[in-house]
């Protein structure tokens, strides 16, 4: 019985994200080779059976994928630079955080130099690296994408390439971040205002569980709306929701609750209303943050 070796795969940066991915490609029996700028920091990942290379250009060419997770873009550009003509014909896969134009740029930069470029977006921690229901934006090179899928699987069980563009996984990232820092604050808010009234959270969520559970229901249709640039609707439009707001704000400063979320929300609504959109669904409110008013 014959078995295929998996394909060797160079992680440059192992620190605690890029330890967790060197490790997920490990446990997938791929053999692994990595790099540091402090070696200390590569000894146990030695220990679990990677080789660790003394220069970047040395961990390059142990690999067809070489994959970089430092801190920032303009950091990964510096280490793949030390590669040298090593990058040409090869797959790079960045996992870095950054800007969507930071990933477009090192995507340019790197098929200059003749190598295919894939941008991921880790959705999780160090931890939950390699989880099933751990999330991975692709996006860039299909063939990089398909041709080392497998290896890619292992990092996590929902990766999905979003588009050839490199820019996009970063705005996938983005978007889904800046929904729950909303959500969040949304509700810590909502937390300060009722335990300064000695009402219990977890009582609060019990009795309004149906109505908390069915915001999320209203992002496909409010996504819809978006999408096609229509707003109208015959009820439940933007005038409905000022005075709720309104209350809101106003409650807030009574209880000395800061209201700088409603009370931009406040401004919102009240613009949309003056400029005639009272009857639009609350998606119209998209054309302010556009405008960056």
């Amino acid at each position: 019985m014959t078995t295929t070796a998996k394909e060797s795969v160079t992680v440059l940066g192992l620190g605690e994200m890029g330890a967790a991915l060197a490790r997920a490609f490990l446990s997938g029996g791929h053999p692994v080779t990595g790099w540091n700028r402090t070696r200390e920091r590569a000894d146990a990942l030695a220990a679990n059976g990677a080789v660790v290379a003394e220069t970047v250009r040395e961990a390059v060419t142990a690999s067809q994928l070489v994959v970089v997770s430092v801190q920032g873009n303009t950091a990964a550009r510096e280490v793949l630079e030390q590669a040298g003509d090593a990058l040409a014909g090869r797959a790079v896969l960045n996992l870095t955080d950054g800007t969507s134009a930071e990933a477009r740029s090192v995507a340019r930069w790197a098929a200059e130099r003749g190598a295919e470029y894939l941008h991921g977006q880790l959705m999780t921690i160090a931890p939950g690296v390699g989880h099933p229901d751990a999330t991975v934006f692709y996006g860039g090179s299909r063939g990089v994408h398909d041709r080392f899928r497998a290896a890619l699987d292992l990092l996590g069980g929902k990766g999905v390439l979003v588009s050839d563009d490199a820019g996009v996984p970063t705005l996938y990232g983005m978007a889904v971040h800046g929904t729950m820092w909303g959500a969040l604050n949304g509700f810590l808010h909502a937390a300060a205002l009722l335990t300064g009234e000695g009402i219990e959270l977890t009582r609060f969520l019990e009795a309004a569980d149906p109505s908390m559970s069915a915001l999320l229901s209203l992002l496909p249709s409010i996504a819809s709306e978006v999408d096609r640039g229509e707003y109208a609707l015959e009820f439940g439009g933007l005038r409905h929701h000022l005075p709720s707001v309104d209350d809101l704000v106003r409650e807030s400063r009574a209880a000395g609750v800061d209201d700088d979320l409603p009370a931009r929300t406040l401004a919102l609504v009240r613009r949309a209303v003056a400029d005639g959109h009272g009857d639009d669904s609350y998606a119209r409110l998209v054309e302010y943050f556009r405008k960056g008013s």
